[in-house]
């Protein structure tokens, strides 16, 4: 499973932070590793300078193997909480989709 971090110019892109973030998702979507094919996390600040509540954004799409890819978008007041979120919904919404492809 690879993982592309990209961030739009408002957020500083270390190499740690998309390390931490790589390692989350990798362990979020662990079971469903042999599906996945990419991982494609975009953070980004809505509002640029101007202070705002839930304005960090983070969108998750996740390629699946033979199937369309899927994606999830999660709001908050920090990064960090964006992309915990954002992780979230995206394993709720992958163990509905196999479940669902399971069951046909």
């Amino acid at each position: 499973m690879q993982i592309q971090f990209n961030t739009d110019k408002t957020i500083e892109g270390h190499e740690r932070m998309q390390n931490h973030f790589s390692e989350e998702i990798t362990e979020s979507f662990k079971r469903f590793e042999d599906k996945i094919t990419r991982v494609e996390v975009h953070v980004g600040d809505e509002n640029s300078d101007k202070f705002s509540l839930d304005d960090k954004r983070c969108m998750i799409e996740v390629r699946l193997a033979g199937k369309n890819p899927i994606a999830v978008t999660n709001h908050a007041d920090t990064v960090e909480k964006a992309v915990s979120g954002a992780t979230d919904k995206m394993k709720k919404l992958l163990t509905t989709t196999f479940e669902k492809l399971k069951a046909h």
